[in-house]
């Protein structure tokens, strides 16, 4: 296994009211973040809020390149960003213990925090097409380039870590500096966007090549 200290490149934030990040997503112009009461978004170039969508969003946040999915408690919504009208609804794998989402191979990817697992889900349906286990806490989910990625968060420390997506061995790692923890994670560009739980900040840290 590759072992390195992660490069936090960038810190967004904090946003106004807002007292908890949970998931991130990026839609390749910004950067959402789930914020308990709503899911919020900014512009990586110069962190100014973009727009608001009111509705329960307490964990992770994901887009197919077209809409946003959100875990909202126990369930998994579709959404419109353009409007912040709900689309479709699907029960989340892990009833409300969910912590991470992404969206890759069509299918949605889901972290199972304290059960230390992901979830490859049928966006339609929610059926478990798959299950990789983890030995760590799991608080954030992201495909980049064919690699699959998910952060940790146990003991006050966090790390991001790449995954065997058959096996779930773990392939490379990344240590975040002490104090600094992950609650949501997305890749984009050359970089992760990393949420970080009560903050209120979402940090941007440097990608592996």
């Amino acid at each position: 296994m590759k072992r390195n200290h992660a490069t936090v490149t960038h810190e967004y934030g904090p946003f106004p009211g807002v007292k908890q990040i949970g998931g991130v997503s990026y839609d390749g112009k910004h950067v959402w973040f789930a914020a308990g009461d709503s899911l919020q978004s900014f512009d990586p170039e110069n962190g100014k809020p973009v727009a608001t969508i009111n509705m329960p969003a307490h964990a992770g946040t994901a887009f197919d390149g077209k809409h946003l999915f959100q875990i909202s408690e126990s369930r998994i919504q579709k959404i419109d960003p353009a409007t912040g009208k709900v689309l479709h609804t699907i029960p989340s794998p892990g009833y409300g213990g969910d912590s991470g989402l992404t969206w890759a191979e069509g299918t949605l990817w889901v972290g199972h925090h304290r059960e230390r697992k992901i979830h490859q889900i049928d966006p339609e349906t929610g059926k478990i097409l798959r299950t990789i286990e983890s030995n760590r806490f799991v608080t954030g989910v992201t495909w980049a380039d064919g690699e699959l990625w998910h952060a940790t968060w146990e003991n006050d420390e966090s790390t991001i870590r790449r995954i065997n997506p058959e096996t779930g061995e773990v392939l490379e790692q990344l240590d975040m500096p002490e104090g600094i923890l992950v609650s949501g994670l997305e890749a984009g560009g050359d970089h992760f966007y990393c949420g970080s739980g009560p903050t209120g900040k979402v940090r941007q840290v440097k990608r592996p090549k």
